[in-house]
């Protein structure tokens, strides 16, 4: 797999994949990473990309013209890439649409700015359009990052044992049941080594602690 962020602010982004499992992940050539920063696409003499808002309101947009240049040259590149904008007027994001990009080759996605995009690039480019919650960031990166992680923790590999995604919150619609560690005190059906009834008790825990912490799934 391959993830292309577009963004104005490179250096929020690559440092994220220097550590942990997804650098390991990556080293291991399990999936590559590309970073544009469209500013390099602008015409104008002072490389700005952002523009007044017509009609009035205040605050700037990302302006109809470096960005959609470089999503046209990199269309040409990757025709099969599915094109994810992030902005907070877009679906909510969640597990199910992180198993689904996971089977993706190649993935953009597109980090605002300031009050957002020119409509006419989601209109033209986007082949979806996320939101991860009802809230505002001051850019899309953080947004992306989110996105791009959740994805690639499903890729084959990356996570070295790909048992641990089979009990994860949110699969069934169930939150993960409670873990604990060996110290202290834990219930001692846990301890037991009776695997049907520890089975039995994380799904009976697994449901209590939905209905408890997340009525609505």
């Amino acid at each position: 797999m391959k993830i292309i962020f577009f963004s104005l602010f490179p250096s929020l982004i690559l440092p994220y994949f220097e550590d942990s499992i997804l650098k390991k992940a990556k080293d291991k050539n399990l999936f590559s990473i590309e970073v544009v920063n469209f500013r390099d696409y602008a015409k104008n003499k002072h490389k700005k990309v952002d523009t007044e808002i017509v009609g009035g309101g205040a605050g700037m947009i990302i302006d109809n013209e470096a960005l959609r240049f470089a999503l046209i040259e990199y269309k040409k590149k990757y025709l099969t890439a599915k094109t994810i904008f992030l902005t907070p007027v877009g679906k909510k994001y969640n597990q199910k649409d992180a198993l689904r990009l996971a089977k993706e080759e190649v993935i953009f996605l597109v980090c605002g700015r300031y009050e957002g995009f020119d409509e006419r690039l989601i209109e033209d480019f986007a082949d979806e359009v996320i939101s991860i919650g009802d809230f505002i960031l001051t850019g899309g990166e953080l947004g992306a990052l989110v996105v791009a992680d959740s994805v690639l923790r499903n890729v084959k590999g990356v996570l070295g044992n790909m048992e641990s995604l089979s009990e994860e919150s949110f699969n069934d619609n169930l939150l993960e049941a409670p873990q604990f560690s060996k110290m202290g005190n834990v219930p001692l059906i846990l301890k037991s080594g009776n695997h049907k009834k520890i089975k039995e008790w994380k799904q009976k825990a697994s449901l209590l602690k939905t209905k408890f912490h997340r009525p609505d799934l």
